[in-house]
């Protein structure tokens, strides 16, 4: 058995993703969600997989950072990021990995594919765990990258452990990609911003955001939540189950549970 964990849980689309691959792999498998209510509860959430309960976890909010300190080992993408998306249980251990940031490069190729990030600058809103793992990949992608947070002293130790910067009025008007990691809409003048600024939200519920609506209306390139949920699914299956996602459009079963057509 294996499952995503995260409070609010009860609206996360991990388990229709996953369990439509292991229908299509033919898997006698179990992904379901799981809400602990708080750390302590997650914490027993990730003994029960270190006893041999659990096959693997997908985590989200607000659990990623608490599960990587929580890990015996970690990939290299956790351990940069500092925070973790995926833990896997075996033989008593527990291994902390990061998929997020391969989620984002894989939403960006998909829905702006013309957008290319070294020797650019870029914005990340937010210093939670999936703002985390953005910034170090924008970062491995060669990119300048800014963080923008309500909380500075939260950005400034993000970007100095990530070797980012904290982003000013200047560097959002020459950022060529803004990425939302934040759980709400993000106070910024659009105004600011370049013409051709591409606009990524990791929130998908819903999947036009006021984020992203309001960069449609002026004609910016825009990536949703989605996007990178099923990008980063796809590392994420492989690691628990030993073999690739089936090729199968989850996409469109997503939309239809979020009454979404396109």
């Amino acid at each position: 058995m294996a499952g995503v964990a995260g409070q609010p849980i009860v609206h996360s689309l991990s388990p229709l993703i996953h369990t439509a691959w292991i229908a299509a792999a033919g898997l006698d498998a179990d992904y379901r969600a799981f809400g602990p209510e708080d750390a302590a509860a997650f914490a027993d959430l990730v003994a029960a997989g270190r006893q041999g309960e659990l096959r693997g976890l997908n985590v989200t909010a607000p659990f990623k950072e608490q599960a990587l300190a929580l890990a015996d080992q970690a990939g290299p993408a956790a351990r940069t990021s500092g925070s973790a998306n995926l833990l896997l249980f075996e033989a008593g251990r527990v291994r902390a990995e990061s998929t997020d940031g391969a989620g984002l490069m894989t939403a960006l190729a998909e829905q702006a594919p013309g957008l290319d990030v070294r020797g650019q600058a870029v914005v990340v809103l937010g210093a939670g765990g999936a703002a985390r793992a953005a910034v170090a990949v924008l970062i491995d992608a060669g990119a300048e990258v800014g963080v923008v947070n309500r909380t500075r002293a939260r950005a400034e130790a993000l970007a100095a452990a990530l070797g980012a910067t904290v982003a000013d009025a200047d560097g959002l008007d020459r950022a060529v990609l803004v990425v939302n990691a934040l759980s709400v809409a993000p106070d910024i003048d659009l105004s600011r911003l370049r013409d051709d600024v591409v606009l990524m939200d990791m929130t998908y519920r819903p999947l036009t955001t006021a984020f992203l609506a309001a960069g449609r209306q002026r004609g910016m390139t825009t990536v949703d939540g989605l996007a990178m949920l099923i990008g980063q699914a796809r590392p994420s299956f492989r690691a628990l189950f030993g073999r690739d996602a089936p090729d199968v459009d989850v996409r469109t079963a997503a939309l239809a549970a979020l009454g979404e057509t396109s």
